[in-house]
Parts: structure tokens; sequence; C-alpha cells
């Protein structure tokens, strides 16, 4: 028998499961993933794939078979347990299919702990589908090397956002028509925040004066040039996590 490598090569591919993940648990995966393992990767028996499940952490599995249609395998350890992550929302305003799917995929990878999709007046969108937007965080989840992924909420109006956010969280605004630096804002945070960013558009006049009012948003500038929407979302999370996030203090 192939032993069983004290930590899987890099190589290894990596891929999120629906059931939780335990020692000497006997897994089956079938579908695109088994495709993906069987006829793209070319597992054989006795490789080693990486399984995250979302709840407990990465797992590694040792590959018993594969056939035409599912790949079957050993858990034989725990590599990692489930990432903690900063308590930072993304609220972006919906965009073109394409541009957004950027937006998941690249908020993903940078670190974010949910993403709170929003419709606004200019948004050129007003429907997101659910399974591809799972599909795209799960997807850059396993190439990052996350082993939690980020929740994705259901579509809000803006007004709606705004009645039913949570009292104790931040609400970084990132207004084109300025405010306060945001690695300046950010590096005195404290606690849970969010960063709303706004369409092609932009927020109109009725909405930029909504979001100022709330007592918990807090307008940002993220610098002295007009930003696409998902520009300006990937920008400002790399900051936050720069500033607040858990860029500090790698070793």
């Amino acid at each position: 028998m192939t032993a069983t490598p004290a930590w899987p090569p890099k190589s290894a591919p990596r891929l999120f499961v629906e059931h939780e993940l335990e020692k000497d648990a006997q897994v089956t995966i079938e579908g695109p993933q088994a495709h993906y393992l069987g006829r793209v990767m070319r597992v054989k028996e006795g490789d080693t794939v990486i399984l995250c499940d979302n709840v407990t952490g990465e797992w590694a599995m040792q590959v018993a078979q594969v056939t035409k249609h599912s790949v079957h395998g050993l858990v034989t350890g725990q590599l990692r347990p489930r990432e903690e992550v900063p308590d930072f929302w993304l609220c972006p305003a919906l965009l073109k299919k394409d541009r957004f799917g950027t937006v998941l995929e690249k908020a993903t990878e940078l670190g974010v702990a949910a993403i709170m999709p929003v419709v606004t007046r200019r948004c050129v969108a007003d429907k997101l589908n659910p399974d591809r937007a799972r599909t795209i965080v799960v997807e850059a989840a396993e190439q990052c090397a996350r082993t939690a992924l980020p929740d994705v909420g259901p579509v809000a109006k803006l007004d709606a956002l705004l009645r039913d956010w949570p009292e104790n969280r931040i609400l970084f605004f990132a207004d084109e028509e300025g405010g306060e630096p945001a690695a300046d804002a950010f590096c005195y945070a404290e606690g849970p925040a969010a960063l709303l960013v706004g369409p092609e558009g932009g927020f109109d006049d009725a909405e930029r004066e909504a979001i100022r009012a709330h007592p918990n948003a807090r307008p940002i500038s993220l610098g002295p040039r007009i930003l696409r929407g998902e520009t300006a979302a990937i920008a400002g999370i790399a900051v936050w996590m720069a500033e607040a996030g858990d860029w500090l203090d790698q070793e």
C-alpha cells in the first residue's frame, strides 16, 4: 500500500465537500467533482486529495478507487482546522454578470467573511443566480487554499439593507464624492465592519444622503480616481485587510 505523506504535495487537488469530515471516514465523490479528479487531474489509487468541509477544516483523503463516474477514498487525517477570518463584510452593488463574478471571486480570495449583494437605482442588474454565485466562491476558495467559505446573502435593496443594518457593525461607504482616506479610517476600526460600494453609475443623490444619514455609516475615499465597481470592491478589501484585517502580523 502506498504510504500516506505527512503533508500532501502542493499539487494535490483541493475540493469542498458538502458533508462533515472526520478521520477514517470513507468518502465518495461524484458528479462534476469526480470528473475533475478523474479526467482532468487524473488521480489514481494511492494519490492524495485535499478536502474541506467548511465546518471542521481541511483533511487529506487517500484515493482508493477511481471509476468512470466516481472517486472513492479514505480520510487519513486533518491538515488544518477551519480558519478564523476577519469579521468583515462586502456589500457590493450588483454589476454585469462577468464583473460581479470577479467581485465574488476576488472577495473570496481576499478573505471577507460575507458578501451581501445590494440593488441600487443605477444598477444594470437586479438578480443574482445563487447557484452560480456559490460555484464561483467555492472555486475561488479551493484555488487560494481557503478553508472557510464566505456567506453569500440574498440580494437586498439599499433601503432594506440600511433599515436592517446591525447596530454593532460599522458601514464604511465608498463615496466617490469624498470622505476620510480609506487607510486612515480603517486603521482605527475596531469590531465588526463592512464596506459598501456602488454600481457603474455610482449612487444617486438621494441614496448618498440616506447612506450618510445612517448612524453607522462612515464615508471613505478610495483615492483621487473614479473606480469601476469591481475595482473599488477589490481595492477597498485589500486596504482593509492591510490596515485592520489578517494581513497584519504575518510570520
